[in-house]
């Protein structure tokens, strides 16, 4: 049987470094354009770089666990590689679009993986309007932010904002304010995959916002659009025994 043909990224700390240095010597490697599989080692931070980095590539991506956080990654093996890689389980993700308007009228288009959040810049509280496919459904949401996340990153920044937990495949996107004061008794939405979610800035030169697309940050926005991207999905592989959809469904019973 002929190896899949690996390319090996790896985050920049001590211990990702030296699992590389011992991969590069057990297994042939390949240049990332010619690879069928990127091996990515760090942490959760470090994937989401790879999968912003190598998208255009649409190359799938096994990571494996050499950071702090390892929620999308398996853990670090160096023996086996090229047979977990052939028994691997492909999970598909799709991420979120977000067109952010500054107050310079400049429009940037980033995409987000785990989540879009908007979140206050200075001591003043944000105010929000928020309108879900064109219709308005929060007039003024004053909080210090508000996010929209997907399935994958539910587990992440949503979590810790007490948002819902979302199942794999579930095709909805969650949104969770990030300490809302008024209206006092709204605590989020579950929406479906295909809503197109709108917040408009009130008042943003007084109560300046931000909005940033995993790691992709906009300063000074006045609207933000978010939606599910129709053109882009990315392929993460899992060991059998570790999937990712396991892993989600673990997380809502975890005390």
């Amino acid at each position: 049987m002929t190896a899949t043909p690996i390319a090996f990224v790896a985050s920049k700390t001590e211990e990702a470094q030296a699992a590389l240095a011992e991969l590069r010597k057990r297994y042939a490697e390949v240049p990332v354009e010619q690879a069928q599989v990127i091996v990515a080692l760090g942490g959760d931070g470090f994937m989401l770089r790879t999968l912003h980095r190598h998208l255009a590539l649409d190359k799938p991506v096994f990571g494996m666990k050499l950071g702090t956080v390892g929620f999308l990654m398996n853990q670090f093996h160096a023996d086996g590689l090229a047979e977990r890689i052939a028994r691997a389980q492909p999970t598909a993700l799709k991420p979120l679009v977000m067109e952010a308007v500054s107050e310079s009228g400049t429009t940037t288009t980033a995409l987000a993986f785990n989540e879009v959040s908007l979140l206050r810049q200075t001591k003043q509280a944000a105010h929000i309007r928020v309108s879900i496919n064109g219709t308005v459904k929060i007039e003024e949401l004053m909080c210090d932010g508000v996010l929209v996340c997907t399935s994958a990153g539910s587990t992440a920044y949503n979590l810790s904002g007490h948002g819902p937990i979302l199942p794999l495949g579930a095709d909805v996107l969650a949104m969770t304010p990030i300490s809302p004061f008024r209206p006092r008794r709204w605590r989020g939405a579950i929406l479906r995959a295909g809503t197109q979610v709108n917040f408009e800035i009130l008042d943003p030169y007084k109560r300046p916002v931000s909005a940033t697309a995993d790691s992709n940050e906009i300063r000074d926005v006045v609207e933000v659009m978010i939606r599910e991207s129709r053109e882009k999905t990315v392929t993460l592989l899992f060991d059998p025994e570790h999937n990712l959809e396991d892993r989600i469904l673990n997380e809502q019973f975890a005390s």
